[in-house]
């Protein structure tokens, strides 16, 4: 599984380096593209609570630095069609 973030930065707000930084220490990894990072959680077994819990890590890490973020979660095996 991984879990994709997406950044919305304020000029208000933490550089986009900072916030990087930060976001790295937690795990993830920056991207280019439709995302900003990335958390690979490997083959393990992650739950919802799993997700959640991670959520609130960037929440409290990005907490007073003016960004905004969504998180998408998506189990790469899951065959939808």
């Amino acid at each position: 599984m991984k879990s994709y973030l997406l950044v919305w930065f304020s000029s208000d707000g933490g550089n986009p380096s900072e916030v990087t930084r930060t976001l790295v220490s937690l795990g993830f990894k920056p991207l280019t593209g439709n995302y900003d990072y990335v958390y690979d959680w490997g083959e393990s077994n992650v739950s919802v609570d799993d997700v959640l819990s991670l959520a609130d890590k960037v929440k409290s890490s990005l907490q007073g630095m003016g960004v905004l973020f969504k998180i998408e979660t998506v189990d790469m095996n899951y065959d939808t069609y």
